[in-house]
């Protein structure tokens, strides 16, 4: 299936795999790739040098376009996107919109710059500034996220922009890509559905956790780090909920002091990308100190298995996924599902 994203990127299927902190590492974003869909590595969970050398087993497990995810705001991206550079990457993703300079630094060096947003003013500035592409998320999506549905803001976007636009926030399945195409987006983003596959690197009992949940088991919480958040409801969400000011602030600090030991950074480092993530929004220091928590739950769960002491990001449609397919299972049987709703479509 031929759209404007294939084109774009090199790929065979309109088919992305987000860039999630510890789960999109090297081999899923290969077994991605190798299924003919765009698969992204996540880095901001990683040192810089813990980047190059990942970047570089992707690339000896798959000779497919694949991308990498970035902070925008982080002290060390423009050192990230060297790397990039250097290594041929092909596509550059953000959670948050780059600087025009970022992007037009990319783009000088053929790589494929795709913000993502979760507003049409935000696609406009980027589009503005010369992106590629822009994915756009609505509020079924996991992780932060916004208030509004996917199928309302998307159509909103595809309106406001020249540039191909990709779905996500609620899709997992061929009806829903074709539903995609329909609003007029060139292809589907989709994070919880690749890490419920055979080749996700999450620990067993954490999918099965996933795979219990139903739709209403996925709420949307500040308690982690004073921004909407959406993840699995789990006795951990529902203890820091109640934890007190004074009480969450410690612990904030205490994961933080983690998360610097971890990815290497100094405290000044930290403070500097604390400084950025506050800049342009309505946070308070709290809040800032708070963002610390983030990296540290998702890796007791993600990585060590510690449901019992992290969080799980998630999208609404954990509540209706039941199996663990391979990468390349999943990408067939979307697009065989997909083929199969368009010959079906009632004809006028």
């Amino acid at each position: 299936m031929e759209t404007a994203l294939t084109k774009l990127v090199g790929v065979a299927h309109p088919i992305v795999q987000t860039g999630m902190g510890w789960v999109a590492g090297p081999r899923l974003v290969s077994a991605t790739a190798n299924a003919g869909a765009l698969g992204v590595l996540a880095s901001a969970t990683m040192t810089v040098d813990q980047l190059r050398s990942a970047v570089r087993e992707v690339r000896s497990r798959t000779d497919r376009p694949f991308g990498v995810n970035l902070r925008a705001d982080a002290g060390d991206a423009r050192e990230r996107v060297r790397i990039i550079v250097d290594e041929g990457v092909r596509v550059a993703s953000f959670a948050l919109a780059p600087s025009r300079e970022l992007i037009a630094e990319l783009k000088d060096a053929g790589v494929v710059v795709i913000p993502s947003v979760g507003a049409r003013r935000h696609a406009e500035k980027v589009a503005a500034w010369g992106a590629d592409a822009v994915v756009v998320q609505g509020g079924e999506g996991g992780g932060h996220t916004g208030e509004v549905a996917t199928t309302v803001l998307l159509p909103q976007v595809v309106d406001a922009v020249d540039i191909p636009v990709i779905a996500a926030g609620g899709f997992h399945d061929g009806r829903g890509l074709v539903a995609a195409l329909a609003y007029g987006a060139a292809g589907v983003a989709m994070g919880t559905r690749f890490l419920l596959t055979s080749d996700s690197t999450v620990p067993d009992a954490v999918k099965a956790k996933y795979l219990a949940a139903t739709v209403r088991d996925v709420t949307v919480t500040t308690a982690v780090d004073g921004l909407p958040h959406r993840m699995l409801r789990t006795e951990m969400v529902a203890a820091l909920e109640r934890a007190g000011r004074v009480s969450g602030l410690a612990q904030a600090v205490r994961r933080a002091a983690g998360f610097r030991r971890l990815s290497g950074l100094s405290w000044a480092a930290m403070v500097r990308d604390g400084l950025a993530m506050r800049h342009g929004k309505d946070l308070s220091w709290s809040q800032v100190l708070l963002a610390a928590n983030t990296p540290m739950l998702l890796k007791a769960s993600m990585v060590e298995g510690r449901t019992d002491l992290g969080v799980m990001a998630s999208g609404q449609v954990a509540g209706v996924i039941e199996d663990l397919p391979s990468c390349e299972e999943l990408v067939a049987r979307i697009m065989s599902e997909a083929a199969h709703v368009l010959r079906t479509l009632p004809s006028t």
